[in-house]
């Protein structure tokens, strides 16, 4: 007599039976990277009520994730620089492929997967030669590497696609760093940040800023359903930091937002709302959330809050987390903190 396992992977294959989806994980609105008490690390699934649906044991500390566009599956990165990164069915907590970067490479913590959900796409640094890669991973294959290409820099970090296609978008922060020298900076002087548009391996443009502002890392990524980019930066210079939050449209000049309050020198996170009307970005070292009229490149508000990094997008609002456990929404009362020390991103599905 079939067994029951067959029975249902025999109704799948045939087709009758639906493929799973994100709401057989729990719903999650949101993925999320955390430390435990006891000194583990975990990705979390939260739903739109800001409840944690699933917490899966990780083997080091997270930094993002990128969730499968139509599959319960989602890619763990290890936090810069990491050789690692787990693709978790989210519905069973198992692991379903481990990524391990080539020889001589490491990944930057970010990936993005094609519209159709067949490729993934990952940062990663060449060490050795000093240049910025994309890897590509065949899903359907089972996550096999099958490609890379030129990322347009040095130090690729976040990667995002552009709505309606397969257009990337990658920052490279400009940042040449080797293992044997852990997290130091090895290029300062001479780094070149800039913000490069890629489809089918083409360069389609690149934008750099201006040279006195060439110590400003181009970092992470945001994207709005017009195609804009909003990108936050890390300043590497001395003095005051310029301007850390930038937007921009392919074939336009980019815009730069200056804030009211002191930042530290460094954006953590960055989100655009829904109707891409207002930027939000965060500073765990200035413990500020700042948010900016995207039509006006003005600043707008800003919210303190100890230790924020994660932000992202909600319904007519965004959803923060922080180090000392808090996920709320920015214009809601403040939550009891959780037993989680939220890492850098929160990513929303």
């Amino acid at each position: 007599m079939t067994n029951r396992r067959h029975f249902i992977a025999g109704m799948l294959a045939s087709g009758l039976v639906p493929a799973p989806t994100w709401a057989d994980a729990g719903g999650p609105a949101y993925l999320a990277a955390a430390g435990l008490r006891d000194g583990s690390f975990v990705l979390c699934g939260i739903d739109a009520a800001l409840e944690v649906v699933f917490e899966i044991p990780l083997p080091g500390r997270g930094h993002a994730a990128a969730a499968h566009p139509s599959k319960p599956q989602a890619v763990a990165f290890a936090r810069r620089p990491g050789n690692f990164a787990l693709v978790i069915d989210c519905m069973s907590g198992r692991v379903k492929a481990t990524l391990h970067a080539p020889e001589g490479r490491h990944f930057y913590g970010h990936g993005a997967f094609s519209a159709d959900g067949s490729l993934l796409y990952t940062t990663e640094n060449d060490y050795a030669n000093g240049i910025g890669r994309i890897g590509v991973w065949d899903v359907a294959l089972g996550y096999v590497r099958v490609d890379e290409f030129a990322s347009g820099g040095v130090g690729p970090h976040d990667i995002k696609r552009l709505p309606g296609g397969d257009t990337l978008v990658v920052a490279n922060g400009g940042i040449d760093t080797h293992p044997d020298s852990g997290r130091a900076k090895l290029n300062i002087p001479t780094m070149r940040p800039n913000l490069t548009y890629i489809n089918d391996r083409r360069i389609l443009e690149q934008i750099e800023l201006p040279y006195d502002m060439h110590r400003n890392s181009i970092r992470h990524l945001a994207v709005g359903s017009d195609g804009r980019v909003a990108f936050g930066m890390q300043w590497q210079g001395d003095g005051d930091a310029p301007a850390l939050v930038g937007l921009h449209q392919q074939g336009e000049t980019p815009l730069l937002l200056d804030g009211a309050e002191d930042m530290h020198g460094y954006i953590g996170s960055i989100a655009l709302s829904d109707d891409g009307s207002e930027i939000a970005v965060t500073s765990p070292r200035a413990g500020l959330v700042q948010v900016f009229d995207a039509a006006t490149a003005s600043y707008t508000r800003s919210i303190a809050l100890t230790d924020v990094c994660g932000v992202a997008a909600a319904p007519e609002d965004f959803v923060v987390t922080s180090g000392t456990g808090i996920v709320q929404r920015l214009s809601g009362r403040l939550n009891p903190e959780k037993p989680l020390m939220w890492d850098n991103h929160l990513v929303r599905l």
